[in-house]
């Protein structure tokens, strides 16, 4: 099983979960949207979606395809399954394709918040996160979509790599608000308060996430050198040896090692 493959569907199929790494925003976290299915053809279309998106999510890509194929045949104008074609090859790295099973998606479906979400990310993941924005926006703001959480943190990752971190900062807070579980928007709230020097609220949010889960050596890292910042040394060296215990030959383990701390 390719594990690049697993990692990218763990981000993408299981909506509301936790990742193991914070480089990322939520993503596209669904296949299969809420759009009901009316018709027999349309049931059909919607079982072998689901089915597709369980073997997407198990990294065998060329029968997740097939599935959304056979899905396609029983009801041509079924958009879920486009949007798992689209999912699929991006998680291939086949943009071209996966921005044309987006389109088709989106025609036959342009309200489907999942739909608009997932498309938003994969703008973004391919350097065009200004244009990602207004897809998060729909979805977020659609009455009917349970998940609003999602495309505000979306939106403020992609709002970071704009280096604008007012916006960013506006989007993680409602993120957070109606999520506060929300991990993901805690660490990038923490990351934004260090890069601008405010670094007890920086701490705080990293207090938070580890509260709630076991910290990644990204929310390590980034801890690690809040406290050096506040000149905790005996804090910093507690992070330090955890980073180099639990996760050995990561990237933030090897800045660390390389003292680069900036």
């Amino acid at each position: 099983m390719n594990k690049t493959s697993v990692a990218f569907w763990m981000v993408l199929l299981l909506a509301g979960c936790t990742t193991t790494g914070f480089g990322s925003g939520q993503g596209a976290q669904q296949a299969v949207s809420a759009q009901p299915a009316e018709s027999e053809q349309q049931q059909r279309a919607k079982v072998h979606t689901e089915l597709g998106s369980l073997y997407a999510l198990d990294g065998r890509s060329a029968i997740a395809l097939e599935e959304a194929r056979i899905a396609l045949s029983a009801d041509p104008n079924y958009a879920p399954a486009y949007n798992l074609l689209a999912l699929t090859h991006m998680s291939l790295n086949e943009s071209r394709l996966a921005e044309d099973n987006f389109q088709k998606a989106l025609n036959l479906a342009p309200g489907d918040p999942e739909i608009n979400n997932n498309y938003g990310w994969f703008l973004c993941q391919n350097g065009r996160e200004k244009n990602s924005i207004p897809y998060f926006m729909a979805a977020a703001k659609n009455p009917l979509y349970t998940t609003p959480t999602k495309p505000y943190t979306n939106a403020g990752v992609c709002s970071v790599r704009l280096k604008d971190d007012k916006a960013a900062e506006e989007y993680l807070l409602t993120a957070l608000r109606l999520a506060p579980s929300n991990t993901q928007a805690l660490f990038w709230l923490a990351d934004i308060a260090y890069r601008q020097g405010r670094h007890i609220e920086a701490r705080q949010w990293t207090t938070d996430i580890e509260k709630m889960m076991e910290p990644t050596s990204e929310v390590i890292w980034l801890a690690l050198r809040i406290e050096r910042k506040l000149g905790n040394r005996e804090v910093e060296a507690r992070y330090a040896s955890q980073l180099r215990r639990r996760f050995p030959g990561s990237p933030e383990q090897r800045l660390l090692t390389q003292g680069q701390y900036e």
